[in-house]
């Protein structure tokens, strides 16, 4: 064989391993999958909230007079007796000050009430006259009336003139007595904030606010002394043992709640416990979500039903999740939600036969995030391809990932 051919042959063979190379490396390779096996099985469907947890009954003591306040020694956690616990003291407060208006008009007022003090005590001074003078005459006229110089009627005119001038001396004594209290008024109104504090302190009435009912303190509102105004909130009370839990839900959830339904409580730093839904409060009110949404929601408020040792960790206003039922199945074909997607009107998922997929519309009903009840188009057994990409589509090969 000459060099010539020899060089012939082996241009030939190297392009018969590259045409073949070629045509490897464009031919349709299989897409790779993830596959699930659908089954039968229990499948729950909830209704998922966020809740707190709270004191059923909660009591908020409230300031029953105006005054000051004096510090609130008790503490968060502190148990409480009924009638026999005291919770504050409020004390007397100090008067308000007095612009220069207010006080010119209050020296007046007292200037005023020393005149017609004045006024009253020369009064009295002089009913006491007269009346001296009256009992003066009915004397005299006693003694004539003795010797026959005076009619009857004489002698009477005097004694009545002696209880006339009497009356009139009580009637000045209780207006000097009134004039005088009009006078201390009148200083009064001159007290400026900080003056005399020491002086009828003991005197002073103090009003002692106790526990209304058994529990512990939830809140202390009003630590500190200051002046406070009637009703101002100072402590809230309650029993820790005797909790509930409150989950808002979108109203369009809270309508497929119903009472009396099963409830999983979790993620509250213990185990799984379990509750029962007591109310759905009949009104909605509007929340604005983390993302700027308004949102209308209801109220659904739950019992626990487990004992309280399984939950004696909790208080109030601790967080935890509630899981209510809505639907339960006890053997259910199930596929997972990741198979999913719409294809027109339908659902539909792509089925593993033979390395090829193949499109299959379904019926399904209720779900729960990650599975949904099969009602017609599969089979238990069927192997159906999770999360399908751009590549897959009826008739493609696949091959699974896992490599089964």
């Amino acid at each position: 064989m000459t060099m010539q051919l020899r060089r012939v042959l082996w241009y030939a063979l190297l392009a018969v391993i590259l045409a073949g190379a070629l045509v490897y490396a464009f031919r349709d390779q299989p897409a790779s999958v993830d596959l699930a096996v659908i089954g039968r099985g229990a499948l729950t469907v909830t209704i998922d909230g966020d809740g707190q947890t709270r004191v059923r009954e909660v009591y908020v003591v409230s300031a029953p007079v105006p005054g000051r306040v004096l510090r609130i020694e008790r503490h968060v956690g502190d148990s409480v007796v009924a009638n026999e616990t005291l919770l504050a003291t409020i004390e007397p407060g100090d008067p308000a000050f007095l612009d220069r208006r207010a006080r010119a008009q209050a020296e007046a007022v007292i200037k005023a009430a020393e005149a017609a003090f004045a006024l009253a005590e020369a009064e009295q001074a002089r009913s006491l006259a007269e009346l001296d003078f009256a009992r003066a005459e009915l004397g005299r006229a006693e003694e004539l009336s003795k010797r026959g110089n005076i009619s009857q009627r004489d002698l009477d005119r005097a004694r009545l003139e002696v209880r006339t001038k009497a009356a009139a001396r009580d009637t000045a004594i209780a207006t000097v007595e009134m004039r005088r209290f009009e006078l201390e008024t009148a200083r009064a109104a001159l007290i400026q904030p900080g003056e005399g504090a020491g002086e009828g302190a003991e005197e002073a009435c103090c009003v002692a606010v106790y526990s209304p009912v058994d529990g512990r303190i939830l809140r202390v509102i009003q630590e500190s002394e200051g002046v406070i105004a009637a009703g101002t909130p100072l402590i809230e009370l309650g029993d820790p043992t005797d909790l509930e839990i409150v989950v808002d839900l979108l109203s369009g959830d809270a309508v497929r709640v119903r009472e009396g339904a099963e409830v999983t409580i979790g993620d509250w730093g213990g185990g799984a416990l379990a509750g029962q839904v007591r109310r759905i409060e009949p009104f909605a009110f509007t929340k604005v979500s983390a993302l700027g949404i308004e949102e209308q929601r209801v109220n659904v408020i739950i019992d626990f039903t487990d004992s309280p040792e399984k939950w004696r960790g909790l208080g109030h206003g601790y967080r935890v999740d509630a899981h209510i039922l809505d639907w339960r199945g006890e053997d259910v074909l199930q596929l997972p939600l990741g198979a999913l997607f719409r294809d027109g009107e339908s659902w539909a998922v792509f089925v593993a036969e033979d390395g090829v997929a193949r499109l299959r519309h379904i019926e399904i009903d209720h779900g729960n995030g990650r599975e949904a009840e099969v009602l017609d188009g599969l089979t238990e057994g069927t192997s159906v391809i999770l999360h399908p990409g751009d590549r897959i589509s009826d008739g493609v090969r696949i091959v699974s990932r896992s490599g089964g």
